[in-house]
């Protein structure tokens, strides 16, 4: 029998798996990949009596390969907080799968297993850009401020080594970052242990002062977007920098689009801190959109679709909206 590890690459994906790995340690085949790598499932080959983790991916976007998993007989245990479309019922699939927008998948697995390993959650959820409700749960574990800082930076650091068009773009691999921080049961230890840590906060300083000369494409007091260059410090900068400009204007909508390689654009979106629902909807309406309601993209926006995409993004979360 074989246990297979399907993880988002980002800081959700990373310690919702590191929490159920430190309560239930076992070697594990690690599949992930870059943020936008989201069919992941299709890179798992299981037959009768192997086991499937699956964190952070939705199961909507890997629909087909989940009920072809199923089907040779595999069993699935899925924590996420996407899309997830009509479920599946199948005694071989146990879901935990929650899409509100306070919602990340590290929290669920914190519920699953009584909070037992809660401060990675909220590593988490300070990188999924969740910053009240990471301060409302770091409040049982009665931390100093500096040490919750320090959380929140982690967060935001495993979250920015996840953006880029490929494992080339990125600092670490998803699945080598995650076997660096396995051994700790406790991220402040992490932080101040690894060499990892600082190579990724010497990486993100010099990225995002980088960032700090592009100019707007679009701005108003409900949306603003920003298109960068064609270059992989902006490809890991995209996400982090979505999630900072909407705490600083949270009754804006923010996008984000860079270019990638196929000769098309990336797209990241959040909806508005105010009232933060749309994003998956908004981004859905384009092919190779999808994510979460709060925060979400578009893989592959062609370059000759920038001012209809523009023009939709500036309507649809208009001031009017409610």
């Amino acid at each position: 029998m074989s246990q297979f590890d399907v993880f988002n690459g980002d800081a959700d994906g990373i310690c919702a798996l590191h929490q159920w790995r430190l309560n239930d340690p076992k070697k594990s085949i690690l599949v992930t990949g870059v943020k936008r790598d989201i069919h992941l499932l299709d890179r798992v080959f299981a037959t009768k009596g192997d086991e499937i983790a699956v964190f952070d991916v939705s199961l909507d976007s890997n629909r087909s390969d989940v009920v072809r998993l199923l089907a040779a007989g595999a069993r699935l245990q899925y924590f996420d907080h996407h899309f997830a479309g009509e479920p599946i019922v199948n005694a071989g699939l146990s879901t935990n799968i929650d899409t509100e927008p306070d919602q990340c998948t590290s929290l669920l697995v914190d519920a699953a297993l009584n909070g037992k390993f809660r401060p990675w959650a909220v590593v988490a959820a300070f990188g999924d850009n969740l910053h009240h409700v990471a301060r409302q749960v770091v409040a049982s574990l009665e931390l100093e401020n500096d040490a919750i800082e320090l959380l929140a930076e982690l967060g935001e650091l495993l979250n920015y080594n996840a953006y880029g068009d490929s494992v080339a773009d990125l600092h670490f691999p998803p699945d080598t970052l995650y076997e660096l921080l396995s051994p700790y049961s406790n991220p402040l230890d992490f932080v101040r242990d690894s060499p990892a840590f600082l190579s990724l906060h010497a990486g993100f300083q010099q990225d995002i002062a980088r960032s700090e000369s592009v100019t707007p494409c679009l701005s108003s007091d409900s949306t603003a977007a920003l298109l960068l260059p064609d270059m992989p410090w902006a490809r890991r900068v995209v996400g982090v920098l979505s999630n900072r400009l909407a705490m600083t204007n949270p009754h804006r909508a923010h996008a984000l689009l860079v270019p990638n390689a196929s000769g098309s654009l990336t797209v990241s979106v959040r909806a508005p801190k105010s009232r933060p629902t749309g994003a998956d909807a908004f981004c859905r309406g384009f092919p190779t959109g999808g994510g979460r309601k709060a925060a979400a993209g578009i893989n592959q926006l062609p370059s000759a679709e920038i001012d209809r995409f523009l023009g939709a993004f500036a309507e649809f979360f208009g001031s009017t909206r409610v």
